[in-house]
């Protein structure tokens, strides 16, 4: 096999707490075997929808290979059923790993996006009309706001997976409902990704190692600093390079915006994104963090108001202890 596990992802999981997202199909199989060959600790979260008859096999095989190797197993049975099976699924299946990340005190999430995956997402987005950082949504090792998703697969090619699990005869199931063309992804797996990586794989990795270098030149155009969960951010004086920052920062409290959003919050320069983000735009500096209404004492508004910190960000600022002369601080670094 002439790929393997990013030696950078490789290197960033060495002595950390992980936690694999584990499904027993292909990808996850095969990445359970790679990481114990390269001694990387980690423990294992399975979800069972029941949306198949052999779901109950999958996950009595993901508690043979926990008990064999010595790994922590952690399932959670929640049955699926029509409309939005892909975003009940997602949204279950994320909230269930960052539950036990958080109780357990696992520093990253592992995930088994390869190759492929990345190409689908890739033309997802570009037939909505996406950017570039739209575009290269999946990241090698992604900062979220109490850990890390790191994917070391996500520059191997689907087939080189399949190769490694035929030549160490490594036991999988393969998912039925990957075929059913009317998910969004498996339509666009089957009509157009599959085939192009069949003919161009080489090339296409090559164009998604130069494209996420992009992306990051790109990105470093701007500083973030944070205090706890309030950022800050240079106003770069342009809208695309602005958004792009808020919209960093947004996902590191753990919130997606939707295009809609974005162009709202370019209008609106001061507002409150799903009740639960507050970003404000002036003509220097932009402010985003979480959204809290409280009483604050007079001291405290009064030095808000002289160092001219937005009303938006206030409450969190209060209520988080962070004074306002520290944000004064930060602000000259910027």
């Amino acid at each position: 096999m002439k790929t393997a596990l990013n030696p950078k992802a490789t290197q960033y999981l060495k002595d950390k707490k992980n936690l694999l997202a584990f499904s027993a199909g292909t990808d996850s199989s095969a990445l359970f075997f790679m990481l114990l060959e390269k001694n990387i600790s980690f423990d294992i979260a399975i979800v069972n929808y029941k949306l198949r008859s052999q779901s109950h096999l999958e996950v009595e095989y993901a508690k043979e290979l926990a008990k064999k190797y010595g790994k922590k197993i952690f399932i959670k049975e929640a049955p699926l059923s029509p409309p939005s099976i892909e975003y009940k699924a997602r949204k279950i299946r994320y909230d269930f790993f960052e539950q036990v990340i958080k109780q357990y005190n696992y520093h990253n999430l592992i995930t088994a996006h390869h190759l492929n995956d990345q190409l689908e997402w890739f033309l997802m987005q570009f037939t909505k009309g996406a950017g570039l950082v739209e575009l290269l949504g999946m990241e090698l090792i992604s900062e979220k706001k109490d850990y890390c998703i790191v994917r070391p697969l996500l520059f191997t090619a689907k087939k080189d997976i399949k190769k490694y699990l035929k030549q160490k005869k490594i036991k999988y199931f393969e998912d039925i409902t990957n075929k059913d063309i009317k998910f969004r992804r498996n339509f666009f797996r089957k009509e157009f990704s599959d085939k192009l990586m069949e003919l161009f794989d080489e090339g296409i990795k090559r164009s998604f190692e130069y494209l996420h270098l992009d992306k990051q030149l790109l990105l470093e155009e701007f500083k973030i600093y944070n205090l706890k969960d309030l950022f800050i951010i240079k106003n770069q004086k342009n809208d695309l390079k602005n958004i792009r920052a808020i919209d960093k920062a947004v996902k590191s409290l753990g919130y997606l915006l939707s295009s809609k959003q974005k162009k709202e919050i370019l209008k609106q320069k001061k507002c409150v994104i799903g009740k639960n983000i507050a970003i404000d735009i002036d003509d220097d500096y932009i402010f985003v963090s979480p959204y809290i209404k409280t009483v604050m004492d007079k001291r405290f508004k009064e030095s808000c108001r002289i160092l001219k910190i937005p009303e938006h960000v206030r409450g969190y600022i209060f209520k988080s202890g962070i004074e306002p002369k520290e944000i004064k601080n930060c602000i000259e670094r910027l």
